[in-house]
């Protein structure tokens, strides 16, 4: 029986940034170093199947640091912590790693700059998110006010108009985010924002990517977890941009192939903390069901790489 056919544009970049990199190497060389188990505080990244083969290396994941012995390392997932839990590691004596992404360390040290400046911080961001609450966690209780929407803008009730600042989550909507950051501009118009853009390279480039291919598209799937934030925001961007059907699945199995019938094209792309070989996997099983064209949609090439912390690249 002939296949039918089907064209898969393969958005790029896609899949792994360097911050995720950085993180999933930082587990592997703890375990190379301090061998297994070391602990991480909160899943590295939001991957299951990246978090289950770092457990399947030696890594324990528990949610908070009292959870762990204090003769083990620990490690910060790349999302960040609050200033209290290195410190609460300090105290234990605890060898520790911090595998916080380093777009995301930036946006940290930019809210404590502000804050020794005597502005209130006001963040952008979803709340809940280990991200938020690591940024959030920077100042004391006070200092940093969440507004997640452009209504949020309205209600926020603020110390003192003209002694503000703003940061972001680095893995927001881009679009959606500027609507924020110009409700902030007009009810406050003396706000002062980031030295340089928040919302990092690798979403900002993954959602351009998914801007050029929903148009094509009959469907867009995205390979990511659903708690990972970058991931949603591709599918809605997905969403936005032309694509009627636009679906986040975290492997092949997931995929919903009766939505997905009559369709002559398929839009892929990867969440930040997703690994290629399920994109690949993904693929394959498009071949099985169908005579595959893939053709890939470049709109950047990602040339950045973070080193891992010093305490590592040091032999035992």
């Amino acid at each position: 029986m002939t296949k039918p056919a089907l064209t898969l544009y393969l958005a790029a970049p896609r899949g792994f940034c360097a911050g995720v990199d950085r993180a999933i190497k930082i587990v592997e060389m703890a375990i190379g170093k301090w061998g297994a188990p070391v602990y991480v505080r909160h899943e590295i990244v939001h991957n299951k199947f990246v978090v289950d083969s770092l457990r399947d290396k030696g890594a324990v994941f528990v949610e908070e640091l009292d959870e762990c012995p204090d003769d083990r390392p620990v490690i910060f997932s790349a999302h960040g912590v609050p200033k209290s839990v290195p410190a609460a590691a300090e105290a234990r004596e605890m060898i520790f790693v911090d595998a916080t992404c380093p777009l995301v360390s930036k946006v940290h040290i930019e809210a404590q700059r502000h804050a020794e400046a005597g502005l209130q911080m006001i963040m952008i961001g979803h709340k809940g998110h280990p991200e938020t609450i690591g940024t959030m966690g920077q100042l004391p209780d006070g200092e940093v006010l969440l507004v997640e929407t452009v209504e949020d803008v309205a209600a926020v009730d603020v110390r003192d108009p003209d002694q503000l600042a703003y940061v972001t989550q680095t893995t927001l909507s881009v679009d959606d985010t500027k609507g924020i950051v110009a409700a902030l501009h007009q009810r406050f118009p003396n706000i002062t924002g980031p030295h340089k853009e928040d919302i990092c390279y690798a979403t900002t480039n993954r959602q351009e990517a998914v801007k050029s291919v929903a148009p094509k598209a009959d469907a867009l799937l995205v390979v990511g977890a659903p708690n990972s934030s970058n991931s949603r925001r591709l599918v809605e961007v997905g969403a936005k941009n032309g694509c009627d059907y636009a679906q986040l699945v975290q492997r092949a199995d997931n995929i919903d192939w009766r939505a997905l019938e009559g369709i002559g094209s398929v839009a892929i792309t990867a969440g930040a903390s997703a690994p290629e070989l399920l994109v690949n996997e993904v693929i394959d099983a498009f071949r099985t069901r169908y005579d595959v064209t893939v053709e890939v949609v470049e709109t950047a090439v990602e040339t950045v790489e973070f080193k891992v912390p010093k305490v590592l690249r040091e032999t035992a």
